[in-house]
């Protein structure tokens, strides 16, 4: 232990030790991590039986099965058809040139030089050119030699009444999958209504079914779109987290094995992104954590430590949670209510500072949020981060009221009972009914996670206190209780000591204040810094009654030892009573290495040979700002206290003075007091002083 403590100090100081503390609590959290997010890997092959029952880990499209769905979709869209009104009187022109050109065939024939054969020439001639303008397909030339053959009245009968068949049937919708229906009918209705012969009424029936062409024509732009809008509304096929894609015992089709293969739930599909998502989150919590709790303060030897404990907090509380989690799947009710819900936050309020123990706290949750999601849910689980969430606040909340160790088990009730609030919010919430066990079970969770944080912070809090040498707020509390023995030694023993101590510690906690310095700390360091005094208390002049003054009969050597003994002998009775580090460091550092100038001056009468240095306490010089501004305050008090009629103006010089020749001694050369804090303190001194030796009303005899 004292070879780790060696090596503690050492590296303390270092300034690369807040990066290796964050690079390790990275490292440390990312691997406690990653089984939480790992996804589950299968080396199946086609047709073979699953062993389990496995489910989707993740929710994603399936883009096969959606774009099929699309096609079929596509193929279910009935196409667009317009009704061609224009059509019906078209075709019944058409009718009506046929007929035309035979009458013009006819009427134009000369009977010397035509003959039947060349009436046919010219009629098909007309034909085809009548075909290549219109819809018509030519009749043959024993078709053509009929029509030509009847006589004109025939052909004019058949002519309007043929024209308007087809008209009339036309006016009607006739696609082109219902074409033969149409022109059989008409077929029919022409058989039915020339009474003419066969052979005549065939030429009607082929001119009157060729006429018949489809009056609904497909809109492919409007057909088109249709079937856009119909591929665009169909939903993605989704693989739902927790889905089943295949129960146990079941023949692992391509199917199966195409839906595992694109989950990357097949070991030739590794894949790194929960590796790298892990990584983003830690690497953004140790931001949170670490580059707002310490980069943002002033640099200070504490901030290491402060580092240290915020990084173990976090660690414990993470380690904590995987403990629970790994036992969880073997209870039917969220064993997670258990976890101590404000230990963290206790924790480094009282070892670091209440904005450390927020962001420690907020942290805290966001880890439980991932540790506690199960498996086939979302990524983060919201109840457990809120649990922590609400019981570390509530932990702050009532640690700002608590003065001792003992009663830290009371601000336990307090979370307990916030914890036992949330259990109830979330029994009122979830749709899940309960049964009158599983309630009593959430709310004794609910107050032992209360309980179990106060114990486990007053259990923790020594080690962080020995092991890294960090003194807590509670514990500078518990030592500043007036019923402390070494207090009470000082008080029974030397009661002109104590009360300086006190005016002391009332000079150097404000000015610790005002410079951001450890008021506390300083206040408390004040109340022993002279408790070596004890020793010998006749000898200091506070303590002095009835004007005697041994030192009188002392030579200036023997009071010399006795004066300068007491800083190193506070420190030995400090040491022997285990009291803080800080607090020795207070009495043994709190004169530095000053000049004993009463009785140097009084020796070098005598001997003008004498060398300061035997005249100096040992120090070493104050190591911290505490120190530094005690060692000031306690020569402003007692040379103060000694003035005849102080006024503002006289304290003011006074405390002048005696900075300034604390600085020219060199006395603040090993703290990091800067001049502008140094002039702080100074009008912080006169502050107080004044408001202590202001002038009074004299009361009347």
């Amino acid at each position: 232990m004292k070879k780790i403590l060696i090596k503690w100090r050492e590296w303390k100081n270092s300034r690369y030790l807040p990066f290796i503390v964050t690079f390790i609590t990275a490292i440390c959290l990312f691997f406690l991590l990653i089984g939480n997010v790992k996804e589950s890997k299968y080396d199946f092959e086609l047709f073979q039986l699953s062993p389990d029952t496995i489910r989707a880990v993740k929710t994603m499209e399936d883009s096969e099965k959606t774009e099929q769905e699309r096609k079929r979709t596509e193929l279910e869209v009935p196409a667009v058809y317009q009704f061609q009104d224009e059509t019906a009187a078209n075709q019944a022109a058409i009718v009506k040139s046929i007929f035309d050109s035979v009458l013009n065939v006819k009427e134009n024939a000369k009977p010397e030089e035509d003959t039947p054969a060349t009436l046919v020439g010219k009629l098909k001639k007309d034909m085809e050119e009548l075909a290549e303008n219109a819809s018509y397909v030519p009749l043959n030339d024993e078709m053509l030699a009929t029509l030509i053959n009847q006589n004109n009245s025939i052909l004019e009968d058949s002519k309007t009444k043929l024209s308007e068949l087809v008209e009339k049937n036309l006016s009607e919708p006739i696609r082109l999958e219902n074409i033969s229906i149409s022109r059989e009918k008409i077929g029919q209705q022409v058989n039915n209504i020339f009474l003419y012969s066969q052979d005549y009424r065939n030429v009607l029936i082929n001119i009157a079914k060729t006429s018949i062409v489809p009056t609904e024509v497909e809109n492919e732009i409007l057909t088109q779109e249709r079937i856009e809008q119909a591929k665009a509304s169909v939903e993605p096929t989704r693989i739902l987290q927790g889905q089943i894609l295949v129960q146990k015992g079941e023949i692992i089709d391509r199917d199966v094995y195409r839906q595992l293969e694109l989950l990357g739930m097949l070991t030739n599909k590794a894949s790194y992104k929960p590796y790298l998502g892990v990584a983003i989150f830690v690497a953004l919590t140790m931001w949170v954590l670490f580059g707002q709790t310490i980069s943002k303060r002033k640099k200070t030897i504490n901030n290491s430590k402060n580092l240290i404990v915020v990084a173990f907090s976090v660690i414990l509380s993470v380690l904590m949670m995987k403990v629970i989690q790994s036992v969880a799947s073997n209870f039917d009710v969220i064993i997670a209510f258990l976890i101590p819900t404000a230990m963290v936050a206790m924790l480094v309020y009282l070892l670091v500072d209440e904005r450390a123990a927020y962001i420690s706290n907020f942290v805290s949750a966001a880890y439980a949020g991932i540790i506690f999601q199960e498996g086939y849910t979302l990524v983060f689980q919201m109840e457990a981060s809120l649990y922590i969430l609400f019981g570390g606040v509530a932990g702050i909340f009532a640690m700002q009221r608590m003065q001792t160790n003992s009663q830290i088990l009371r601000s336990s009730l307090i979370v307990s009972s916030v914890n036992i609030v949330f259990i109830i919010f979330y029994l009122l919430m979830t749709k899940a009914s309960y049964e009158i066990t599983d309630i009593l079970f959430y709310i004794g969770a609910a107050l032992a996670s209360g309980i179990l944080s106060g114990a486990m912070t007053i259990g923790i809090l020594p080690f962080f206190e020995s092991f890294f040498g960090i003194l807590s707020s509670m514990r500078l509390i518990e030592l500043s209780n007036p019923n402390h023995p070494l207090l009470k030694k000082i008080l029974t023993e030397t009661p002109g000591t104590y009360h300086h101590s006190l005016m002391v510690a009332n000079l150097a906690e404000a000015a610790c204040e005002v410079v951001g310095a450890n008021g506390l700390l300083a206040r408390v360091g004040c109340y022993y810094h002279d408790i070596g005094k004890t020793n010998r208390p006749g000898f200091f002049i506070e303590n002095q009654v009835n004007g005697y003054n041994p030192h009188d009969s002392l030579s200036p050597e023997a009071s010399r030892d006795i004066i300068i003994a007491h800083a190193v002998d506070g420190a030995k009775i400090l040491r022997k009573h285990k009291l803080p580090k800080e607090i020795v460091d207070v009495a043994a550092q709190h004169h530095g290495t000053s000049l004993l100038k009463f009785f140097y001056f009084k020796e070098k009468e005598i001997n003008d040979k004498v060398e300061e240095d035997e005249y100096r306490y040992p120090g070493p010089k104050p190591q911290t700002k505490e120190i530094a501004i005690i060692s000031v305050a306690d020569s402003v008090e007692a040379a103060v206290r000694s003035m005849k009629e102080p006024n503002a103006d006289k304290i003011k010089k006074l405390i002048q003075s005696i900075i300034k020749e604390k600085i020219l001694d060199g006395q603040f050369d090993e703290c990091d007091l800067s001049l502008k804090e140094i002039k702080k303190m100074e009008e912080s001194f006169c502050t107080t002083m004044n408001g202590t030796f202001h002038s009074r009303i004299e009361y009347p005899k």
